[in-house]
């Protein structure tokens, strides 16, 4: 009696995962998880010494420019366009994604195309961002903004400010080009001879931890 109780509490013999997890998905969250770590370390370092400064520029005095606009007063309509075009990638994956469940090759190719857009319409925006920033004197060790108080302020939020974004800026460009590469094994019928499009969902993975990344980014900088 004890016996028959014992072996049907035996959920695992071994050989297959009970969570039914490749090894490749298995390892990206691992990898998203360190990542996360890094970003965390980097985000609560700007927090401390965010709020144990007695001041802190403005972000809608410094974040008030828009391209094509002149010196039109728009404070986080560009950063909240950056954010828009980040989040439709995100939604973009998401339909590449389950293409890729269906075994969609023309629709995962389609999503992926559009997800790489959004991505390189992101870093266009960044780029423009930080070359207005630079030709108003902010860069690493500068900081041309006065604190909300009107003293002066530290190079503290233009050392973090370049270093975060730019940290993020550089997973969104390493996710583009991932992009670019499972899309031209769409395109290829790699997939479709492997009978599956997990490839896909692996990358769609890192592609949403990035998009969450910035959404504490954008947080932290343009509205606290």
């Amino acid at each position: 009696m004890d016996t028959a109780v014992t072996a049907k509490k035996k959920w695992w013999a071994g050989g297959y995962s009970p969570f039914n997890v490749s090894y490749g998905k298995l390892m990206m969250w691992y990898f998203l998880l360190s990542d996360a770590f890094t970003f965390g370390a980097l985000l609560i370092s700007y927090g401390t010494i965010r709020f144990s400064s007695p001041s802190w520029p403005d972000p809608n005095q410094v974040f008030k420019s828009f391209p094509g606009m002149g010196h039109a007063d728009l404070p986080l309509m560009f950063v909240s366009l950056m954010t828009f075009i980040l989040i439709m990638s995100s939604v973009t994956m998401v339909l590449a994604v389950h293409a890729g469940h269906m075994r969609d090759k023309k629709a995962v190719a389609k999503w992926l195309t559009w997800t790489i857009i959004g991505g390189l319409m992101f870093l266009s925006c960044q780029a423009w961002e930080w070359t207005h920033l630079y030709h108003e004197g902010a860069w690493w060790g500068r900081n041309p903004f006065a604190n909300v108080d009107g003293t002066a302020a530290s190079t503290n939020f233009t050392n973090f400010f370049f270093t975060i974004t730019g940290f993020h800026g550089l997973h969104v460009t390493s996710g583009v080009v991932l992009n670019i590469v499972i899309l031209a094994n769409v395109l290829k019928g790699t997939y479709e001879q492997r009978g599956h499009y997990e490839m896909v969902e692996k990358v769609g993975l890192y592609w949403h931890f990035v998009d969450l990344v910035w959404v504490f980014v954008f947080t932290c900088f343009y509205l606290l």
